[in-house]
């Protein structure tokens, strides 16, 4: 193997192994299950909807709902993974880990911004 294949990624994991949240809060874990347990309701009460031909504003509403609701899981995974995987990659002395966690950090901001 090369060097540039055994660099680890942004967060510390060898490529090719499967990636691990890294200091993830219990609370915080219960509370964005708890929120994705409601969307998945919210999921089924639209399929619903579409099934009894519901007034398409009603249900366009509830999309919006089902979106705002995901935007919220996702800030707070956002957080976590800023306050531990970032933090932890980017005090690192190593470069290669501190410049691939500026990359997915930029790429996560463009792909999650639309």
């Amino acid at each position: 193997m090369t060097d540039e294949q055994t660099v680890a990624c942004a967060c510390g994991v060898a490529h090719g192994e499967e990636r691990k949240a890294v200091g993830v809060d219990a609370g915080i874990k219960e509370r964005n299950l708890k929120r994705l347990r409601r969307i998945e309701g919210q999921i089924r009460g639209l399929q619903k909807m579409v099934e009894e031909d519901r007034y398409c504003a009603d249900v366009m509403t509830q999309i919006s709902s089902v979106h705002e609701a995901l935007r919220g899981v996702g800030r707070e995974l956002m957080r976590n993974h800023l306050k531990h995987c970032a933090a932890a990659a980017l005090t690192t002395p190593e470069a290669p880990a501190a410049d691939a966690m500026y990359d997915e950090l930029i790429d996560m901001m463009y792909k999650h911004a639309r």
